[in-house]
């Protein structure tokens, strides 16, 4: 401890910074346990094998069941196939994750935090490869205080050895998404991959990995993460947080001070102050101090305390899901009370289900083909040398199928309009064709005249028509045309 520090602690001054400790979390095993175990399982086994799961999307089209495909601007998840210009199916599914962690922030606090985020499930992945090799809390600790040996060398090398190959097979994983699987995987194993960019982010996401689940570990949750500070300004007092029950725990003593205390039918708390929550904390919180940032909500305190409470013959849920509204209420012999729908979670869940709605139906309904009509700004119109008036635009044209398609362009709204498309190959009871090869975007350009005789003062407003040649599907487009 440095001479500031000391002098700090004499003067009864925290630290600004709390000093850097090690936490060794104790193993357990409970009903909290199983859960996050089975959450763990399914999460990681969904991120490893997805990129290897198929789906036939007919000739030419990848077969990957989920993947995002760069080079041609795809993104295919099984049935659906998103192009660049709809990305706003991206930004909804964005504002819906908001809104289902907000939701489950007012429900029941930072569940998120504890079961579900990347970092907790891979660090809880890290510490079990430890606790597997190295052993519980204690041992772990006599290890790393002991001297330097052969054998705590093997251990060490051997965790950390492992902890590498859980890494570099998180950030081959992830790759995995950005092209075929198979493929990119045995193009990996051999060396021959076309291009340097999958090794560089195997490289770089490999040793985030490592780093943010073995080394940081509760130091991302605790300084890097701002969720704990987000959510404490959501919370209410109706969320369900995990919580110690003062009003039971409290006074706490030990087990044979209580039981003497109670003998002459006097109060005692049922806490025993044995330390357990604290032991299995994977970021080192004492629940019992209240609410913290550094809680995740994991609900391993939970398991510890019912496992003390069970051997000492007390019932058990000292610890648990509950809120500090109703220690209050119990304390003044209020019944207890949970309001699940309440304003905000009303408000929360009404949102999810108008934006969720709204993005299957857009997605249900949606047609197979796009077409964009961009009207020319400089200039807006031009004067032809008999007196008439043209128009430019730009039009693109996407064909979402895997099949080449022919459509008719017609275009209505003005009179005598003359159409000429630069590029149509030719014309089918007089209206023009447009070939789009699969799953293929054409941009071209397309001029309209109007002879003089046709003047009219400001602007016209035409539709732009394309008919499939096959299906007979038609798509309008608005737009004007505008006299100099």
């Amino acid at each position: 401890m440095s001479l500031i520090e000391s002098q700090d602690t004499l003067l009864g001054i925290e630290p600004f910074i709390e000093p850097a400790h090690r936490i060794y979390p104790k193993k357990i095993d409970g009903q909290f346990r199983r859960i996050k175990w089975s959450i763990q399982f399914l999460t990681l086994g969904i991120y490893y094998l997805l990129p290897f799961v198929r789906w036939d999307r007919g000739l030419n089209a990848p077969s990957q069941a989920v993947l995002v495909d760069l080079p041609h601007r795809r993104f295919y998840f099984f049935f659906i196939e998103i192009w660049p210009q709809e990305f706003y199916y991206a930004t909804g599914l964005l504002i819906l994750a908001a809104l289902v962690l907000f939701l489950m922030n007012a429900v029941a606090g930072r569940i998120w935090c504890g079961y579900m985020c990347p970092q907790t499930v891979w660090t809880d992945f890290f510490m079990t490869t430890e606790r597997w090799i190295e052993g519980d809390s204690r041992e772990r600790l006599n290890l790393d205080t002991a001297p330097w040996s052969f054998e705590k060398a093997r251990k060490k090398i051997a965790k950390h050895f492992i902890w590498f190959l859980i890494a570099w097979w998180t950030g081959g994983a992830w790759v995995l998404y950005f092209a075929d699987a198979p493929t990119l995987v045995h193009s990996l194993a051999t060396l021959q991959a076309g291009s340097s960019e999958a090794y560089l982010w195997i490289l770089i996401l490999t040793f985030t990995t490592y780093v943010f689940a073995g080394v940081m570990r509760e130091k991302l949750c605790l300084h890097a993460c701002p969720w704990p500070r987000i959510q404490a300004a959501l919370t209410d007092e109706y969320a369900l947080n995990v919580t110690y029950r003062y009003d039971r725990g409290e006074p706490r003593m030990s087990l044979k001070q209580a039981s003497a205390l109670r003998a002459q039918n006097l109060n005692a708390g049922d806490c025993v102050d044995c330390g357990q929550c604290v032991a299995v904390c994977p970021t080192g919180v004492d629940i019992r101090k209240g609410s913290q940032l550094g809680c995740i909500q994991c609900g391993l305190c939970i398991d510890a305390c019912d496992a003390i409470m069970a051997k000492i013959h007390r019932p058990t849920r000292l610890i648990g899901y509950d809120t500090d509204l109703n220690v209050k209420h119990r304390q003044c012999g209020i019944p207890e009370t949970f309001k699940l729908f309440r304003p905000r979670t009303i408000i929360y869940l009404a949102l999810i289900l108008a934006i969720s709605g709204f993005m299957t139906l857009n997605l249900a309904t949606r047609g197979d083909a796009h077409v964009s009509i961009l009207h020319d700004r400089n200039p807006l119109a031009v004067r032809l040398k008999d007196g008439g008036a043209r128009n430019g635009y730009t039009a693109r044209l996407s064909n979402m199928k895997n099949t080449p398609r022919k459509f008719t362009l017609e275009v209505t709204g003005a009179p005598n309009l003359h159409i000429e498309v630069i590029g149509a190959e030719k014309k089918i009871d007089g209206k023009i064709l447009i070939e789009i090869g699969p799953d293929q975007t054409r941009e071209t350009r397309i001029l309209l005249a109007m002879p003089p005789e046709s003047e009219h003062k400001g602007q016209a407003p035409i539709t732009f028509s394309l008919t499939d040649r096959d299906s007979n599907q038609t798509i309008d487009v608005q737009d004007s045309f505008i006299w100099p």
